[in-house]
């Protein structure tokens, strides 16, 4: 990491293990030195202050296209690449990259599907799926609990929450790390065509399934918003496609990590389950500390829609800044002590979710799954135990682990 305060330039590889595996060192030195720096990697700006974050997150003077309010001639981007256009495709009508009046349409009619009593109904679906998970486990042998627990709880409650076979999961899964992988810093053309073929495969099972479910509705989601387009709500089949896809994808791959995280942070810290899970309000408590010590999304970006001034840096129209979700927990100007793991700490600041108009459609249900997964988890596991040094995925912006090896 070399770091210039007075210039407020950062040169820190994304890449490099001693970051990626714990990245809270590098936001300590910039909360305290340069918390608005621009990182010469990335090629653009970042904030980590949490007060930053948590403001430019909803600041309309930025935004997830640009498209909208200037043309590529003007900006001096190229045309979009052949090879990714079926992953374009998918983008171009997800409501996560896109600004209002299209993400107000697109938000409004999900928002209509994925109402809070549906969500809460899926609390004994999650406590019988995590019982019978951990009635898998084995007995006398390490196993990894990502793949055993963490991983098969989202992605499948999210499926039936849709309406997705469950047995489906698998493909789910390798589709949507394949997408993800678009995501990360020094992407290949390898990656870049793997992702393409994993959106074009994602979006043809999505399109048979919304095919089959106009035939045979049902007490699911996706019927929820084939009624709503058919209504005469303007959700298009592309948009009913780029909205499965991105709930399918947000809706486990987070959370996976959340819960990998929220164990291994619990297992190291040596924190005390019974007091941690004692109550609801204690769940609760330890949730949010669990999100703010070690998220799993740290860094989103927005364009700046317009010459701008923020934080002192001049900002010109169709670059991007990094808000660091990862960093913004770890604000001592937020959080008091914040490389501490303190789960009776009182509604502890954090951006694991988001801000503004973008802010995760999902949170209810993350906070559901870790609220009701990590209680069962440590009642029927009270010996739990790290079989190895957990591992951290090369995958700056998704931060978890590759595998989580216990006993139990």
């Amino acid at each position: 990491m070399k770091l210039d305060p007075a210039a407020r330039r950062l040169s820190l590889d994304p890449r490099d293990p001693a970051f990626y595996e714990d990245p809270y060192a590098a936001y300590a030195r910039l909360h305290a030195r340069a918390p608005v720096v621009f990182w010469e990697e990335y090629g653009h700006w970042v904030f980590l202050a949490q007060g930053d974050v948590d403001r430019l997150l909803r600041d309309r003077r930025f935004g997830r296209e640009i498209l909208h309010v200037s043309t590529r001639a003007e900006l001096g981007l190229p045309e979009p690449a052949a090879h990714t256009a079926r992953f374009d495709a998918i983008d171009a009508h997800s409501m996560l990259e896109r600004e209002p009046p299209v993400h107000t349409r697109l938000r409004t009619l999900v928002n209509r599907a994925f109402v809070s009593r549906r969500v809460e109904s899926l609390r004994p679906a999650i406590a019988a799926l995590a019982h019978a998970l951990i009635d898998g486990f084995p007995r006398a042998e390490p196993f990894d609990l990502l793949e055993a627990y963490a991983t098969p709880i989202p992605v499948r409650i999210i499926a039936r929450m849709l309406g997705v076979p469950e047995d489906e999961a698998p493909r789910l899964l390798d589709w949507s790390h394949r997408m993800v992988a678009m995501y990360a810093f020094g992407r290949t053309r390898a990656v870049e065509e793997d992702a393409d073929a994993a959106a074009a495969a994602f979006a043809d099972f999505v399109r048979a399934t919304v095919a089959e479910r106009r035939g045979r509705p049902a007490d699911d989601l996706l019927s929820v918003l084939i009624a709503a387009e058919e209504a005469g709500d303007r959700l298009t089949e592309d948009e009913l496609v780029s909205t499965a896809i991105l709930l399918l994808n947000a809706g486990h791959e987070a959370t996976v990590h959340a819960l990998g995280n929220a164990v291994r942070t619990i297992l190291e810290t040596g924190a005390d389950p019974a007091a941690l899970f004692a109550d609801a309000a204690a769940t609760e408590r330890t949730v949010e500390e669990c999100l703010r010590f070690d998220p799993p999304l740290h860094m989103f970006t927005r364009y700046v829609l317009a010459d701008t001034q923020e934080s002192g840096v001049a900002l010109r129209k169709g670059e991007r800044i990094g808000l660091v979700l990862g960093a913004a927990g770890r604000d001592p100007a937020a959080n008091p002590e914040p490389d501490r793991f303190d789960p009776a700490r009182e509604k502890p600041l954090h951006a694991a979710f988001g801000a503004g108009i973008h802010f995760c459609i999902g949170a209810p249900l993350a906070r559901l799954e870790l609220q009701v997964a990590l209680p069962i988890l440590f009642e029927r596991c009270p010996a739990l135990r790290l079989a190895e040094r957990p591992r951290v995925r090369d995958a700056y912006h998704f931060h978890g682990l590759e595998r989580l090896m216990v006993t139990r």
